[in-house]
């Protein structure tokens, strides 16, 4: 599924691990939405230059840009600061305080409510 420019149905995953991006990419259109790949901060920030998503679903530890680096970048661009994301990770002791988070392996049904939760605009 490719979600087109006008779609608010889809959420960005950013996620380094090849096996773990395409599981969370079924996952995600399992609970009806589209899914946007990107497997770092840098590629996730390029394919926010043009689309807006309804969730981001970030993993923390990356190469190139992590996730912490990412939230970030998203807080401090205007135009990126209110999309919703949650960080999808092994090591939630790591994610930044405050921040909302997925601990790895992911709970189905957490993550669909997060998805729900972001379409309704909640």
């Amino acid at each position: 599924m490719s979600p087109s420019a006008s779609s608010q149905e889809w959420v960005l995953i950013v996620e380094d691990e090849p096996d773990a991006r395409e599981m969370m990419k079924e996952l995600v259109e399992l609970g009806g939405c589209y899914a946007r790949l990107a497997a770092n901060g840098v590629e996730a920030l390029q394919v926010l230059a043009s689309l807006r998503p309804c969730l981001i679903v970030i993993d923390l530890m990356m190469p190139v840009m992590d996730g912490a680096t990412l939230i970030e970048e998203l807080k401090r661009e205007p135009a990126l600061a209110d999309i919703p994301y949650v960080i999808a990770t092994s090591a939630p002791d790591r994610a930044p305080r405050g921040a909302p988070v997925l601990a790895k392996p992911i709970d189905v049904k957490a993550l669909w409510k997060w998805m729900d939760r972001s379409r309704r605009g909640n």
